[in-house]
């Protein structure tokens, strides 16, 4: 069930996780006093672990102790060694959803109950995930799939410039963790060696005096492969899995993407606009080409020549006027 509210909602998580390490046992009757619990809800908390493919090491004498974990986005591997500020602090964690952007909506729009900016909804599989322009978003299990919700308040005029920032945000997210080369299709597909690995969505809220809140959903193929994808997006879809040949650990990027995140938000806070906009072009594959933008009234062709720092696509065209292009689909 999506509905959210306050006086329900529970993010899904183990609360033992927290005490369980590699190096050490901890012995059951520590855990009953640290977490007040009674020993058979440590015990049903131990099978969930292994149920989600946690190798858990049990001893009679010594308690428990972690063997191996797996590719989990659990709230607690996703915060532990987060160094964040703000961004990723809160985590809601389904195993499933329709959307975390409908999720991470109703939360925003919770009464008398307002969650910390930054607050992160995070799921393992989607239903019904949407991409731009009404797009069905595909999200099989194995990939990153959240919604990081801000309350942008000072920066209503460039509130474009968040969608351009988070494609930065993961673009020098999957760079530092993996040294592959990424390129960014105005505004915010992430691609990898021409195939799409990556996309984002942007939703607001709005009141009387402005802007009340934003949702940045962002997918990543991650361990899921292109042919788990619908069959007519298989040959323009990466995962970095297929692209390093090896298993992903999601948390670890969603660490990262956090951080980064925190970074250049809080340079838009700031108004340093530009440093964004020219980190945003070092990665753009449409910058000085002749394309064509479907802006969903037109189809306007010129040549891409810069960014501006509201996020629009400036486009000089055939007559020589320059266009601003605040929203749209680059064609080719």
């Amino acid at each position: 069930m999506d509905r959210f509210s306050a006086e329900n909602y529970k993010s899904f998580d183990i609360p033992i996780l927290n005490n369980l390490s590699e190096e050490f046992f901890i012995r059951k009757e520590e855990l009953c006093q640290k977490l007040a619990l009674p020993g058979i809800v440590i015990e049903g908390q131990i099978q969930q672990l292994r149920e989600s493919g946690y190798n858990v090491l049990s001893d009679k004498e010594k308690g428990y102790r972690i063997i191996s974990r797996p590719d989990s986005i659990l709230p607690f591997e996703i915060k532990n060694k987060l160094t964040t500020s703000y961004i990723g602090k809160a985590v809601f964690y389904y195993p499933e959803v329709s959307s975390t952007n409908i999720i991470a909506r109703e939360i925003a729009q919770g009464k008398g109950y307002k969650v910390p900016e930054g607050t992160i909804v995070i799921s393992d599989k989607q239903n019904s995930g949407k991409g731009r322009s009404g797009k069905k978003w595909a999200s099989p299990p194995g990939g990153i799939w959240l919604s990081i919700l801000l309350y942008p308040e000072t920066i209503s005029y460039h509130i474009s410039l968040i969608t351009l920032m988070a494609a930065v945000v993961v673009a020098n997210t999957i760079e530092k963790l993996f040294q592959i080369r990424t390129q960014i299709k105005w505004p915010n597909d992430i691609l990898i060696k021409e195939r799409k690995v990556c996309g984002i969505l942007t939703e607001m809220g709005t009141v009387a005096k402005g802007i009340e809140w934003v949702i940045v959903g962002i997918g990543i193929n991650a361990n899921n492969d292109s042919t788990e994808l619908p069959e007519d997006i298989q040959k323009s879809s990466i995962s970095l899995k297929e692209i390093t040949g090896k298993l992903i650990r999601r948390a670890e990027v969603v660490r990262l993407l956090c951080t980064e995140f925190e970074r250049f938000y809080e340079l838009l806070k700031r108004k340093e606009f530009s440093i964004i906009t020219e980190k945003w072009k070092s990665y753009s594959n449409v910058i000085g080409k002749k394309i064509q933008v479907n802006t969903g009234n037109r189809v306007i062709s010129g040549e891409a020549i810069d960014i501006n720092d509201r996020g629009g696509l400036i486009l000089k065209t055939e007559y020589g006027d320059n266009l601003e292009i605040i929203s749209g689909t680059v064609l080719k």
